[in-house]
């Protein structure tokens, strides 16, 4: 069917954006809206870009700080049995996480690399020496200088041992992390390390089990070992001088008085 010549016409301004007495009549602000709409795109991705090259003081006040220290307990557990605690090694103490006896961990970051959000579980995996865990493997080394051990080297898929003594003998297990954030709580699990952040007491599990074993949570000797060491109070050291000495001349009265000195040793 043809066209109206009103048809046509309709078209045609449709075509142009519309005619010039609709041009005239378009609203200035119109043209404001767009540059303000690109200033904002322009000011949030030079904000995105700094926040993303800034990380360390964007979380400059969230805890543990540069200083502080926190105490956790860890355990270590696979196809169902207790692997024994990380070696502990005092020179590892550079470091913002160490390993301390009877599986308890210190956490003391020295730089943002390991404090704020850093302080991972994850992060603590990365500074000991040998040390590897991942959301499929989990690697603990033979002692605090790193040397790999087989037997206690597990990925996903690979199967418990068997033989005397097994308790899941051939069954295929796979790497999982299971915390608890304060006494009381229920089990968290995750299979990523890093998403662990440690606080306070925090009691966390790395196990390498069949689906259907829970793992434990770390046994009451380190539970009890991070608390005492949690609460622990620096002992001070006084040193008290003699009594005060009073020497009379023909001047007059001297008196010396001796004083006393407390000393606290570094912990």
């Amino acid at each position: 069917m043809a066209k109206s010549a009103t048809g046509r016409w309709v078209s045609r301004v449709g075509a142009s954006g519309g005619g010039k007495a609709y041009k005239k009549t378009r609203p200035g602000n119109f043209y404001g809206a767009l540059a303000v709409i690109v200033v904002l795109g322009l000011v949030a991705t030079v904000f995105a870009r700094y926040e993303y090259q800034h990380p360390a003081k964007h979380a400059a006040g969230i805890q543990p700080k540069i200083g502080t220290t926190w105490y956790a307990a860890l355990s270590i557990q696979a196809c169902g049995k207790s692997l024994p605690y990380l070696a502990t090694d005092t020179a590892l103490k550079a470091e913002g996480m160490y390993a301390l006896p009877d599986g308890v961990l210190k956490i003391s970051p020295v730089s943002a690399a390991d404090s704020g959000n850093n302080a991972t579980l994850s992060q603590f995996g990365a500074e000991y020496p040998g040390l590897i865990i991942s959301s499929t493997q989990m690697n603990v080394p033979k002692n605090d200088q790193g040397t790999a051990n087989p037997s206690t080297s597990y990925t996903n898929g690979h199967s418990c041992p068997t033989g005397k003594g097994a308790l899941y003998p051939g069954q295929s297990a796979k790497v999982s992390y299971v915390y608890w954030t304060a006494f009381g709580a229920k089990p968290k699990t995750t299979t990523n390390p890093a998403s662990i952040k440690f606080a306070p007491e925090l009691r966390v599990t790395m196990a390498f089990d069949p689906a259907n074993v829970k793992p434990r949570p770390p046994s009451t000797l380190t539970d009890n070992a991070m608390v005492a060491d949690s609460t622990a109070v620096t002992p001070t050291t006084t040193v008290t001088a003699p009594p005060v000495t009073t020497t009379t001349n023909k001047s007059g009265t001297t008196t010396t008085k001796p004083s006393t000195t407390t000393t606290k040793p570094k912990g």
